[in-house]
């Protein structure tokens, strides 16, 4: 296990959206977001737990998986507008590749006040695309981290660089780019006892469902859309091929099971009706994915697993990983993360082809203009995605009458899923990551320069100042050292009336606490006629001058305060 050193550390950047797949809806990244939580609890060695966060109720349900997951001390909190106070930490965790916005939030600390490192799901949408061109225009130094969780993804993220960098050559000729940032492999983690089947379990499924002992189950846990994940059309022409020679050779019958949601309604017939004209010598039956004993049931009562993707949106597949610690041999499309992940001992991989060079650039443009929405972009690419259906029928034969071969297969992918991606193997190579970055980070601060310095917050070019950006659009800055004095306030209502008149509160967002207004207010009567200045308010009321400043902005717009004659 990693040593336990402020370098080997992250704080956690929390936000639901990332790791609640409960509260946020079931997809890959939030599944993955919630197990890494889970696997970063239970195996990383760590001096203290930190969370990042927007808002304190981001912070509170961090706290809560904390300890649902069995962590007795409480998470430091640091908020997302105070970041200064993430020392001794030296790393952000990101859940997402790394955004721009992130490297300027840095700018003004200095660009060596932390490191980021962040994590590939789906890269193929135009926001993730973005993303990445961004970051090499935006702040981003050699010391952060884009974790690609396999080595297809690294590839396809060193191409968006390269194509970036590309770009700035010719558009910036002459201009030196900075290092990019790291793209180590590392993959995704399960809990592998997790997934330990449970026959009985298993076989009350398989007698709900009507499969009898001779019979071949193959099983998927998936969220059914073929938007999104997979076109089961081929599976199904591949079940129906296969199921002649598996009863002629078994003496059963070959089952479908799907274990999973459908997010549009409208899939949900597709699938039945496909099922029903294309695979009518096999089973098929639907299950609920959102249902954990009906997942578990799924993964201990099936004799192999499908995963037949032909999908841009999968970068990785954790299912196969699951079913492989539930102890299934997986039948694959060869695809991605997959190409990792399923060796021949555990499963077999199906060929795929996409098409060749020229002939789908009109899909990206149409995506990259808008007139196709993600969902049309990786929806027309499946279509002109090809499985080898033939190689998956013989697939789907050669698992369903070899009994033996079956139990190798599963026997050698509960070892594969646990020497290589439980999170006890997986946490341990994170924080060797964030050790790394920690290590580039000394170097860079013990060497100084003006590329790592803190920058002034006002100047950031996506995101400057106000009086940087509006200079010319009032009639005048606020004037320093100017005195100040109260309007008697006779019936009118006073601060506090005047911040619920205006009902800030409907945004979530008050100027400052009207206790405070009110206390500022006051020391600005004490002073009388003559008034006060900002400073003098500040020295009695012991608040940062720039408290004061802004507040007397919002006294002085609703005739509070006046100048002073």
């Amino acid at each position: 296990m990693p040593v336990s050193t402020p370098a080997a550390n992250a704080a956690i950047w929390f936000t639901a959206d990332g790791y609640d797949p409960t509260r946020k809806g079931i997809n890959g990244r939030r599944v993955a977001g919630e197990s890494f939580l889970k696997g970063f609890f239970a195996h990383a060695e760590v001096p203290e737990i930190v969370s990042l966060a927007q808002s304190q109720a981001d912070h509170a349900a961090f706290a809560d998986i904390a300890r649902a997951n069995g962590v007795t001390r409480s998470p430091r909190a640091v908020r997302l507008d105070d970041p200064a106070r993430l020392a001794p930490v030296d790393v952000v965790y990101y859940p997402a590749p790394i955004s721009a916005t992130e490297c300027w939030r840095r700018v003004p600390h200095g660009a060596a006040a932390w490191a980021l490192c962040g994590i590939t799901h789906t890269t193929a949408t135009r926001h993730v695309m973005q993303a990445i061109f961004d970051l090499r225009s935006a702040p981003q130094m050699p010391w952060d981290a884009v974790i690609c969780t396999s080595g297809s993804v690294q590839a396809s993220l060193r191409r968006l660089l390269e194509l970036a960098e590309d770009h700035l050559a010719q558009r910036f000729p002459g201009a030196i780019l900075p290092t990019r940032p790291l793209l180590p492999v590392i993959p995704l983690g399960i809990a592998c006892d997790d997934f330990r089947p449970d026959p009985g379990v298993g076989q009350a499924l398989r007698a709900r469902l009507g499969i009898g002992p001779q019979d071949i189950a193959a099983v998927t846990i998936a969220r059914l859309t073929p938007d999104e994940k997979f076109d089961p059309l081929p599976l199904f022409l591949a079940m129906e091929a296969a199921a002649a020679e598996v009863g002629t050779r078994q003496g059963g019958k070959l089952h479908l099971i799907l274990c999973g949601q459908f997010r549009d309604p409208v899939w949900k017939d597709m699938f039945e009706t496909a099922a029903a004209r294309l695979m009518p010598a096999c089973g098929y039956h639907l299950l609920d994915g959102g249902d954990a004993s009906e997942r578990k049931g799924t993964l201990s009562g099936g004799d192999f697993f499908v995963f037949p993707i032909d999908n841009l949106q999968e970068t990785f597949g954790l299912a196969p990983i699951e079913a492989m610690a539930a102890g299934l041999p997986v039948l694959v499309s060869d695809w991605d993360g997959m190409k990792d992940t399923v060796t021949a001992d555990v499963g077999f991989r199906v060929p795929t082809e996409t098409p060749r060079p020229g002939l789908s650039n009109y899909i990206s443009l149409r995506h990259l203009g808008g007139t196709d929405s993600y969902l049309q972009y990786v929806g027309q690419l499946s279509a002109l995605t090809r499985l080898d259906v033939a190689a998956m029928t013989r697939a789907i034969v050669t698992l369903a009458t070899d009994a033996d071969l079956r139990a190798r297969m599963g026997t050698a992918g509960q070892a594969r899923a646990r020497a290589l991606y439980d999170w006890r193997v997986v946490i341990p190579q994170m924080q060797a990551l964030w050790a790394e970055q920690g290590a580039m980070l000394a170097h860079a601060r013990a060497r100084g320069g003006p590329d790592i310095a803190p920058r002034d917050g006002g100047l950031i070019p996506v995101g400057p100042a106000p009086d940087q950006m509006f200079a010319s659009y009032p009639t005048r800055f606020a004037p320093d050292g100017r005195r100040l004095c109260a309007v008697p306030l006779g019936l009118r209502p006073g601060p506090r009336d005047t911040l619920t008149l205006r009902n800030y509160a409907a945004r979530r967002r008050l100027l400052e606490d009207p206790a405070r207004i009110e206390a500022i207010l006051a020391a600005f009567a004490a002073a009388g006629p003559s008034g006060a200045t900002e400073a003098e308010v500040a020295a009695t009321t012991r608040l940062p001058l720039s408290v004061i400043a802004r507040i007397a902005l919002w006294l002085l717009k609703f005739h509070f305060l006046i100048e002073a004659a």
